[in-house]
């Protein structure tokens, strides 16, 4: 056998499995578009849900700092479109009232701050419009060991900037 032929034998480079540790943007896919008044206004094609998944792929940068990944359901079906921001050890957020082809960049641009942060929490004045007005709910840090706090001190003092805001 010659030195380039490696077939047969433990030659192989060895790889490790990296998980991708980047923060997740989950997508409703099942929210569907309302009037004012709550009704359901879209009967045909794709939920608003599914457009705003796809405009959202579609729109994302080979090197965003995020994923986004399609769920079935966020349960917010009276402030759709709905999506949710969460990554290990940070806050979560999920938001509500978003136009499937008009948040693109917002949400986008909301997404990539929040993944520039340590613990989830983007200054409220940096934050897009649609992510001050559409918040549904700010979720603690889930511990990864009892020996973990949920919400750090300097997290907490930040924290209460929003409800100041």
């Amino acid at each position: 056998m010659s030195q380039d032929d490696t077939r047969g034998t433990d030659a192989a480079p060895e790889t490790t499995y990296q998980p991708d540790t980047r923060p997740i943007l989950h997508v409703c896919l099942t929210c569907r578009q309302r009037d004012a008044e709550g009704q359901i206004i879209e009967t045909e094609g794709p939920r608003a849900g599914t457009r705003l998944h796809d405009n959202l792929a579609a729109a994302l940068p080979d090197d965003a700092p995020f994923v986004v990944r399609g769920v079935e359901c966020l349960s917010n079906c009276k402030r759709a479109c709905t999506v949710g921001l969460t990554s290990p050890m940070r806050w979560s957020y999920v938001y509500g009232d978003l136009d499937p082809v008009g948040s693109i960049d917002d949400i986008i641009a909301g997404a990539t701050l929040y993944a520039g942060t340590d613990d989830g929490i983007v200054p409220w004045r940096e934050r897009p419009q649609i992510f001050r007005k559409g918040v549904i709910a700010r979720i603690p840090p889930f511990p990864l060991s009892s020996s973990h706090s949920a919400a750090p001190a300097a997290t907490a003092a930040r924290a209460s900037e929003d409800q100041s805001a």
